[in-house]
C-alpha cells in the first residue's frame, strides 16, 4: 500500500478515536443474515427493490404503536447530530422493515444503531439482507459526503468476527470498528448498483 494512502488512514483513525471519545457509543449487535441486492423473502427468495428515507415524526409515532421495534427511536431522535432513516420496498413504503441512525463527523460515518423490525428478525424472519441494506446506505452517504466511503462503528465483542467476514470492516481496538474505502465500495456496489464510488 502506498506511504500517501498509509497516512490518511493513520490520520482517519486517530480522528476516529477521538469523535467516538467524546461519548459512550451503542454496542451494536445486528447480524448481516445476507448481502443481497435488495431485500429477499425467505420463503419464496423473491427480492424486492428497497428505498430509505428519512423517519419522520408520524413514522416515530407509528413505530411506538405498533411496537414492530424494540429500541426506543424517539428517545433516539432527541439525540443531537443524529440523523434517522427507514427502509421500506417501493411496492409498500408505508412498512418500516429496518431503522438505523447515523451522526456525521468531521470525515466519516458513524452508525450509532440499526434495527431490522421484529418479523425480520430470528428465525420466523419474512425478510433476509435489511442490515446489509442499512450498512451500505451509511457507505454510500460517506461517498456522497466525500469521507471516501469510511463509516465507523462500535461492536459487541462476539460479532466482530462477524463483521469482519460479512462487511469486510476493519477491528481497529477494543469494540471500535470501522468500514474502509475499498470495503464500502464493495457493499455500495451489491446495493446501489447504479452508483459510481471510486
Amino acid at each position: 500500500m502506498p506511504l500517501l494512502a498509509n497516512f490518511q488512514i493513520f490520520l482517519y483513525l486517530c480522528s476516529t478515536i477521538k469523535h467516538m471519545a467524546k461519548r459512550t457509543h451503542t454496542a451494536l449487535d445486528f447480524e448481516i443474515d445476507k448481502l443481497t441486492n435488495s431485500i429477499e423473502n425467505t420463503l419464496t427468495s423473491e427480492s424486492f427493490p428497497t428505498e430509505v428515507f428519512p423517519v419522520t415524526k408520524a413514522d416515530l409515532t407509528k413505530i411506538k404503536a405498533e411496537k414492530t421495534f424494540g429500541f426506543d427511536w424517539s428517545k433516539e431522535s432527541k439525540r443531537t447530530n443524529c440523523q434517522l432513516y427507514k427502509l421500506t420496498t417501493n411496492l409498500n413504503p408505508h412498512v418500516i422493515h429496518g431503522l438505523i441512525s447515523i451522526e456525521k463527523k468531521a470525515d466519516h460515518i458513524y452508525m450509532s444503531l440499526i434495527e431490522s423490525a421484529k418479523f425480520n428478525r430470528g428465525k420466523s424472519k419474512i425478510y433476509l439482507g435489511v442490515p446489509g441494506n442499512l450498512v451500505a446506505f451509511a457507505c454510500k452517504l460517506s461517498f456522497e459526503f466525500g469521507f471516501g466511503g469510511y463509516v465507523a462503528f462500535d461492536a459487541k465483542t462476539a460479532l466482530i468476527h462477524h463483521y469482519k467476514e460479512t462487511l469486510y470492516a476493519t477491528h481497529f481496538k477494543g469494540t471500535k470498528m470501522y468500514i474502509d474505502t475499498p470495503a464500502s465500495a464493495r457493499l455500495v456496489a451489491q446495493y446501489f448498483s447504479n452508483i459510481k464510488t471510486i
